[in-house]
């Protein structure tokens, strides 16, 4: 007998923007059956008291990493405390799968995973994530840098047409596998090398499977209009469903060109060529820090990066390029490390350490990725506040964290995250009530907005019929904790969690009881 469960006399903000109403929701088994007021239980039937809360479809975390993560820490601590309920993953061109000749998973992935990264193909990540019963859903991208490094490698040079075809035979397979779409990471090795032409092609393939394209482009500072005319002349050219992943226009000599960027863009929306754009609610990016390397030091990855640093002579001209790269060190924090030695760097700025030292920032620098091997990670705070609430403002903007799930224990503790990772459902539904959005049209952008983006079918509102993806929460107490020098806290607020009819948070505690879902896409 299916198990029911009724949430009784909340605020229920149903996800469409509709006004808000006191109600009560009854679930049965995986689905919504009932939304009224006075809705009597039963025996049998477990009830949850939402008086003074509120009611609302689970949250979608549109631009996410969790591909890996879902595996090692499937209670999806960071994500279910903050009430995310179904994440899309494989993002920036970096996805899970397929894994096949040179391609590595990012350098974090890879050292947690250990002996658990058994797959190659879509089809057997999906049997392990399975097996691992996650807490939330996850849409699943093919990153086309993991396609890239599958077939052609680190190499930075154009792909040939045997390993064009190669790269798409892949994305196909990927797709049928239950593949959402592409992604592409054109600042990233070994993305940044591709021409227009081979993103197209393989676009071209995602579109006759009724695929989505999401894009972190190949600028988003000094040349991110031009960047963006070449998203808009793929999607003319293929007819595919697109989002420019985290809009912003990066470093401050390009904070005046938001004007520009947003009227390209909405007039994009409004001709029906791009669906929208997610953001975060900071002003900090969060990456590698080896991505401030001149290009000709981060090619081949993280091995040759780390064979380069090991020759004296080409050390030493990484060392003066960085210095002479004219970067402002006081908006460059370091984020996780992996030495113990480094350890100590973890959420301090480059020139505090400059400062502190007495070197340069090269030096500083280097040092820190020879320690780690190339695997230190990075915020950059080159946004503008002004911007962001610009960005946010507008309704087609919907939250995601550019984030892996986290948790403070464990493997997944040890490392030192932007604390998106653990509250960006609070801080984008906190900034945009003070800049005075209504609740229901803030919680549609987190819920409906993107289901309906996406393609992803019955959930984003509390409807009859509709999955119980399900998150009770405290508008009063509904906030950020996390911080980047304290980055491991648990957003605050969130009574209680379901998914798919299975509460796997309550009262600040977590069941440990799962029921996530590999999401398919309905042609």
């Amino acid at each position: 007998m299916n198990r029911r469960i009724l949430i009784k006399g909340g605020t229920v903000v149903d996800g469409t923007g509709k006004a808000a109403f006191t109600g009560d929701v009854l679930v049965e088994g995986e689905k919504i059956t009932e939304i009224g007021s006075g809705i009597a239980g039963s025996g049998d039937c477990e009830e949850i008291d939402a008086r003074g809360k509120i009611v609302s479809p689970g949250f979608i975390d549109s631009h996410t990493h969790s591909d890996a993560y879902l595996v090692i820490e499937p209670d999806a601590p960071s994500k279910i405390a903050q009430g995310v309920t179904t994440e899309i993953n494989g993002q920036c061109g970096g996805s899970v799968a397929p894994r096949y000749g040179e391609a590595r998973l990012s350098s974090d992935w890879a050292s947690i995973l250990g002996d658990r990264l058994t797959w190659r193909s879509l089809g057997e990540y999906r049997e392990v994530l399975e097996a691992a019963r996650p807490a939330v859903n996850t849409v699943q991208f093919i990153g086309h840098n993991t396609l890239r490094s599958s077939v052609v490698g680190y190499a930075g040079r154009t792909a040939t047409p045997g390993e064009q075809r190669e790269m798409e035979r892949l994305l196909e397979q990927a797709l049928d596998e239950g593949g959402w779409g592409l992604t592409t990471g054109l600042i990233y090795q070994p993305g940044k090398y591709s021409t227009p032409e081979e993103v197209v092609a393989l676009a071209k393939v995602a579109a006759a499977k009724g695929g989505y394209y999401a894009t972190h482009m190949r600028s988003e500072g000094d040349r991110i209009l031009e960047a963006i005319d070449e998203v808009l002349a793929l999607v003319r050219e293929t007819g595919i469903k697109a989002e420019i992943s985290h809009l912003k226009t990066s470093g401050r000599r390009n904070w005046g060109k938001i004007d520009a960027v947003l009227e390209k863009l909405e007039g994009a929306i409004a001709e029906g060529l791009v669906l929208g754009s997610d953001r975060y609610p900071f002003c900090a990016a969060g990456t590698d820090l080896d991505v401030v390397f001149p290009d000709w030091a981060g090619e081949g990855a993280a091995k040759a990066e780390c064979a380069r640093l090991a020759d004296p002579a080409t050390r030493a001209r990484i060392v003066r390029e960085i210095d002479s790269s004219g970067r402002d060190w006081n908006e460059v924090m370091v984020g996780g490390t992996w030495h113990a030695d480094t350890k100590k760097y973890s959420g301090r700025r480059i020139a505090e350490i400059m400062r502190e030292e007495n070197l340069g920032a090269g030096e500083i620098v280097c040092r820190i990725l020879e320690k780690d091997l190339c695997r230190t990670g990075g915020f950059f705070f080159g946004m503008s506040e002004e911007n962001l609430d610009k960005i946010l403002l507008r309704p087609w903007i919907v939250p995601g964290s550019d984030a892996s799930l986290r948790a403070p224990w464990g493997p997944l503790g040890a490392d030192h995250p932007h604390p998106r990772a653990y509250s960006t459902m609070p801080e984008f539904y906190r900034r945009l009530r003070r800049l005075g959005e209504s609740t229901e049209a803030i919680v549609a952008r987190m819920t409906d907005v993107p289901a309906r983006r996406f393609g992803i079918e019955k959930r984003g509102r509390i409807a009859h019929g509709y999955f119980a993806d399900i998150v009770v929460w405290d508008e009063r107490e509904f906030k950020a904790d996390s911080t980047y020098t304290d980055p491991h806290r648990f957003a605050s607020g969130v009574e209680m969690t379901m998914v798919n009819g299975c509460v796997s948070y309550l009262g600040g505690k977590f069941t440990h009881r799962r029921n996530g879902r590999f999401l398919e896409r309905q042609s």
